[in-house]
């Protein structure tokens, strides 16, 4: 057994003016929200995204949290999400007393399945929360035009795909409103952190207003009042001025950053491919109207039982490499909203036999090498 190289499954890394700019927010005498840094990295957003407006939170769970705050989510009320997803999806609108309505995915991205969205709506249906899996698009040409003949609101849980594009619009810009991931796993990072995507600009003022603990005290401090008050429901969704400073260092890093992480891709996948064709083990699909955001590489395994041991030997090397999510439907508070197995039958599937490999910027191609040659001495 060989553990002399160890390879991490993720790695944050100092991009450019991380620590300089913690140390400007403490010069600034302003290191809680809402200060020059988390200005900056907002604007920076609704400039690139060209969204008109974005909200840095304290991660992409609060985001959601808003988002069913902005929509009055009920008692009663459905959501449809994929089962495959992280628990967040579901949670933000779960809190305010809706029931999730669970979508199996599509076998080749791993994305909700669109096709599936005409079956599972009712009368109480409010919104559709397509996840950009892997930082692959969904296909918004059908689920935009399927939520609007509904009268379904879109909120794109965008975690994974920042800076991806669909039919060349960026990821985060097709729904009322998206959200977004900053924390240590993500391609962009300040260790937790998040941010809600507006494209709906009548709601602007009211999600300032539930981000400031339901007051409203933006309109105070730009002088439309000469008092703020509690005005609304809300929480204290602001970050740190001192994350939204190292945000904004990574924010102005993303071309390097994104330039590297296509590179490791692309690497995983072109030396993987022959191994994967005779072991019948399916890589990454990105179809051809999709420019993904290069957030992670995946083996999806023949089996379990294939997977577990490929897992198990790269861990002998000292290589970290995790599955990722269990079905929704299945997981105990899943079941208590009526799911079963057999629902879900992909994401049933998908979740027993994919394994995520070590994937960060800095990774090298040697250390690559080293995780590609156990891989490929495996046989499923």
């Amino acid at each position: 057994m060989s553990t002399s190289i160890k390879i991490d499954f993720n790695k944050p890394v100092i991009a450019g003016n991380e620590l300089a700019y913690i140390r400007k927010a403490f010069e600034n005498s302003h290191i809680s929200g809402d200060g020059f840094f988390s200005k900056a990295a907002q604007k920076l957003l609704e400039t690139q995204l060209d969204v008109p407006k974005v909200l840095l939170t304290t991660s992409c769970t609060h985001a959601l949290e808003m988002a069913a705050l902005l929509l009055d989510i009920e008692p009663g009320d459905e959501v449809l999400i994929p089962s495959f997803t992280f628990v967040s999806t579901a949670n933000a609108f779960v809190l305010r007393g809706a029931k999730p309505v669970f979508i199996d995915s599509r076998p080749d991205t791993l994305n909700l399945d669109e096709k599936l969205l005409p079956q599972k709506i009712s009368p109480r249906s409010r919104a559709v929360v397509p996840i950009h899996y892997a930082g692959v698009g969904c296909q918004m040409d059908a689920i935009l035009p399927f939520a609007k003949q509904n009268n379904l609101s879109i909120v794109e849980d965008n975690a994974h795909g920042l800076f991806g594009k669909f039919q060349g619009q960026y990821l985060g810009t097709f729904g009322a409103m998206a959200t977004q991931s900053f924390h240590e796993t993500k391609n962009i990072t300040c260790g937790e952190g998040g941010a809600l995507l507006i494209n709906d600009p009548q709601i602007i003022e009211r999600a300032e207003v539930i981000r400031e603990k339901g007051t409203n005290r933006s309109r105070f401090f730009r002088g439309m009042v000469d008092k703020y008050t509690w005005v609304d429901l809300g929480s204290s969704y602001l970050p740190s001025d001192i994350l939204a400073a190292i945000l904004l260092a990574q924010l102005e890093a993303r071309l390097e950053i994104q330039k590297t992480r296509k590179q490791l891709w692309e690497y995983y996948d072109q030396h993987l491919q022959s191994w994967a064709s005779k072991n019948q083990v399916q890589l990454p699909f990105v179809p051809e109207d999709c420019e993904q955001a290069y957030h992670m590489f995946y083996l999806i395994l023949p089996s379990l039982d294939a997977r577990q041991k490929l897992m198990e030997e790269l861990r002998q090397e000292g290589i970290i490499s995790v599955f990722n999510y269990l079905p929704l439907h299945l997981s105990k508070m899943g079941r208590e909203y009526g799911g079963r197995k057999g629902d879900c039958p992909v994401a049933e599937s998908i979740s027993d036999r994919l394994l995520r490999l070590p994937f960060h910027n800095s990774l090298t191609h040697d250390l690559q090498d080293h995780v590609i040659k156990i891989i490929e001495r495996f046989s499923p």
